[in-house]
């Protein structure tokens, strides 16, 4: 049978590729904005493929369907791992992320875990079409038809109106504080290429005028002269516990009676408990949290604390109590290099760290050796610590219940209820009821030889463990069974804050707001480790308890914030953002105002130029 030649649309390869890319963008927009695709996706998407497409037209001479293909693979892929990104992150994600691509391979059950079978359907055309193309004949007679020459005056035309688009996309929304809201106005492609291509630095704010009361102004607090419990804790180690994925509505959680954490319900109920504890973490996840609690700044705006901060000369924690005589370590059980974490314990100034080398890989649970190990090496060697004449600080990182929570069986210490079996939820409870378990057997380790009564025990969620994006509706459903209301922002990012110490906490529920930030502060008060010389973010929560302002980053927009009594979401800027009350079921007056959401940005500009502006570290040659 003779060979039929192709249609007039397939013969058009710039418009039957735009038809392409514009059934993608739909597709793509109905994963990553609430409302879908409208009518304007096709204006804001198809002139970017259209300015790319045109230079193909009038530059390529040879292979003109293969560049195309390239192309479309190319825009195909992004469009696919800002689809799974999204869904376990909430973030339409950017050129800075490709940054962490080495991660991938350490976290690949993670992002497994939140991938869709209908996903893969926005590979389909290039499926059929390489399938076309291995049919030699009608690969060569439709490859001819498709490289026959467009007129250049009207792709130069359509090029020009194309760019005249692309800017008006992008132009009019620069401004946006809503990464999301700023892709869904300029279009996914079109914010792309801003994102990657804008100068986007703030101007530095003068160190000078960056003072500890300028920074309490911005607050709005102020400073105590005689603080309480000053020293309460003077002389006593401190033992940082950072669990991984804690969120606060696990503690005192029962399901059928049965309860999820029971050493850490214990732990709260005998010590001071803060249940408004929000994280403050950036793209770093884990590791930005032990770069806040360890400094009281506030991370990047811009990929993980451990690439972007680690190479400045950082005041911390550590730091600090080394100039109280103080040893200090940190303990992890995955490699040192994962996240960059070498360079930032250097930065910190810790003076030595134990990770995967120390703990070896048996009994491992996804990245590391599991709880159990970490909790029992740990202690051991707290203890010979503790038998030294200086007291020491030991930030210990735990990490069995990590993202996607799939546990082994022999770690299962609770029968599930069948409605929570097969389910993320579910998953999420079992593997937080055995890092419960193990820090169980960590915390009457410590008691028995010695070190929990010479200490100050501060215990905090890292980050969050279930994103709502990720999340199934069966998931909802059961999150709503033990919430008592729909899952939100505001017990996404809701973890929870433990201090204890023995003769000098006593059992009290704290309802002050505070942040990771703040956990600085309020250690070093009880430790008697004065702040007058050190530039911090947080505030004493055992002093300035009446008051405080949480700006957050990456896991919500930029210009989110919390006070005491709302979390706000921004949208273009304050106006349109969406306003959650910390308690009941959200529906109350609003309770924030313009003016925090600007000292809120600020806080976090000040704290960027503070970093920034720091000195470089000397790094030595290995």
């Amino acid at each position: 049978m003779p060979f039929k030649e192709p249609r007039t649309l397939s013969k058009r390869s710039l418009l039957f590729f735009s038809l392409i890319m514009l059934v993608k963008s739909y597709f793509a927009w109905y994963f990553l904005f609430e409302d879908g695709p409208t009518w304007t996706t096709w204006l804001k998407e198809i002139p970017f493929v259209l300015l790319v497409f045109c230079m193909i037209e009038w530059f390529a001479t040879k292979r003109k369907i293969a560049i195309y293909m390239l192309v479309n693979v190319l825009i195909t892929t992004l469009f696919f791992s800002l689809i799974v990104y999204h869904n376990h992150f909430g973030i339409i994600a950017t050129s800075q992320v490709l940054d962490q691509v080495k991660q991938v391979g350490a976290v690949k059950k993670s992002i497994f875990s939140v991938m869709r079978p209908q996903y893969m359907l926005i590979f389909v055309d290039i499926i059929v079409i390489g399938l076309v193309m291995l049919r030699k004949q009608k690969a060569l007679n439709w490859k001819k038809a498709m490289s026959r020459k467009s007129n250049r005056k009207a792709v130069a035309i359509l090029f020009c109106i194309s760019i005249v688009i692309c800017a008006m996309n992008i132009f009019p929304n620069r401004a946006s504080m809503n990464e999301t809201v700023k892709a869904e106005q300029m279009g996914i492609l079109n914010y792309e290429a801003y994102s990657l291509l804008a100068n986007q630095e703030e101007e530095q704010i003068d160190v000078a005028k960056i003072t500890q009361a300028a920074i309490n102004e911005t607050k709005g607090i102020q400073a105590t002269s005689n603080p309480v419990q000053f020293g309460a804790a003077k002389g006593k180690n401190l033992v940082i516990l950072q669990m991984e994925s804690f969120q606060n509505f696990l503690i005192n959680l029962k399901i059928d009676g049965v309860e999820i954490t029971p050493n850490m319900n214990k732990l709260a109920a005998s010590s001071y408990y803060f249940p408004r504890f929000y994280q403050q973490v950036g793209q770093g996840n884990t590791s930005d949290a032990e770069f806040i609690v360890n400094t009281s700044f506030y991370v990047p705006p811009d990929g993980p604390a451990t690439q972007m901060y680690a190479p400045k000369e950082l005041p911390s924690l550590p730091k600090l109590l080394q100039a109280q005589g103080y040893d200090t370590a940190t303990f992890h059980t995955n490699e040192v290099d994962f996240w960059n974490r070498g360079e930032l314990y250097n930065a910190l100034g810790f003076n030595r760290y134990y990770d995967k080398e120390y703990y070896g890989e048996e009994d491992t649970v996804f990245y590391g050796a599991s709880d159990e190990v970490l909790y029992e090496k740990t202690a051991a060697e707290l203890a010979r610590m503790d038998q030294k004449d200086q007291p020491f600080y030991s930030h210990v990182i735990s990490m069995s219940a990590h993202n996607p929570f799939s546990i082994p069986e022999d770690k299962y210490k609770m029968a599930l209820p069948e409605r929570f079996e097969g389910t993320l939820v579910g998953d999420y409870i079992r593997a937080q009821n055995y890092a419960d378990y193990a820090l169980g057997l960590f915390i009457d380790e410590l008691k028995q030889n010695g070190v929990w009564d010479n200490s100050l025990i501060a215990l905090y969620g890292d980050h969050r463990g279930l994103p709502i994006f990720s999340l199934k509706e069966d998931d909802h459903v059961l999150l709503q069974e033990i919430l008592g209301h729909k899952y939100t922002e505001r017990e996404l990012i809701n973890i929870p804050l433990i201090l204890s110490a023995k003769g000098i906490t006593t059992p009290s529920v704290k309802e002050q707001l505070g942040g990771q930030v703040d956990i600085l502060p309020t250690v070093s008060n009880l430790l008697g480790v004065s702040l007058a010389d050190h530039i911090h973010f947080g505030q004493d929560l055992l002093n300035q308890s009446t008051y405080n302002l949480l700006p957050q980053r990456y896991y919500l927009p930029t210009g989110s914030f919390v006070n005491n009594e709302e979390l706000f979401l921004s949208g273009s800027g304050f106006q349109d953002g969406q306003h959650y009350t910390l308690s009941g079921d959200g529906n109350h007056a609003q309770q924030t105002t313009e003016d925090e959401f600007d000292r809120a940005l600020e806080l976090l500009h000040l704290s960027d130029s503070y970093v920034t502006q720091l000195p470089d570290r000397v790094i030595e040659e290995k």
